[in-house]
């Protein structure tokens, strides 16, 4: 039993910038030195998206022409990992660009997924708001037509 479990630790892997053992999600994030400037840019332009998100609320086209960038930009994460991985040496000190894409997907996809879930919750509050509003004039006309019809 315990040759099993030094197998499996020794099949994690260790990071080789800060010899960490990566277990978890968490332990992978705080291994990365997010001291970089381009990776502060990166969570620069997610909060500015999420920014965006919020500013934008009341105004639907806009916010339609930010849902389908960012649903084009996470479609092109795939892309952007091969070449970033072609292209590390030239903006980081460390290469984060594996081939199964998680260090972009964590740091430049889910961000974006979750704003654009966040839209879509925006537009289906709306949509409810608007039927429901809709639902009441229409009662309310109803009711109208059947004090006219008593009062004749």
């Amino acid at each position: 039993m315990t040759h099993q479990k030094l197998q499996n630790a020794s099949s994690v892997p260790i990071d080789g910038f800060s010899n960490v053992r990566i277990t978890s999600i968490w332990t992978f994030l705080m291994s990365v030195q997010w001291s970089e400037p381009w990776l502060i840019g990166l969570l620069t332009f997610q909060a500015i998206c999420f920014g965006l998100t919020l500013l934008t609320c009341r105004f639907y086209r806009l916010q339609i022409c930010q849902f389908l960038v960012m649903v084009a930009m996470v479609y092109s994460a795939e892309y952007l990992n091969e070449l970033a991985a072609m292209n590390w040496r030239s903006f980081s000190n460390f290469q984060y660009f594996d081939s199964t894409g998680m260090f972009i997907s964590l740091v430049y996809s889910i961000p974006l997924v979750f704003n654009t879930i966040f839209i879509v919750v925006i537009w289906v509050y709306r949509t409810f708001s608007t039927m429901t509003e809709l639902k009441i004039l229409q009662l309310k006309r109803k009711a109208q037509r059947e004090g006219r019809k008593k009062t004749q």
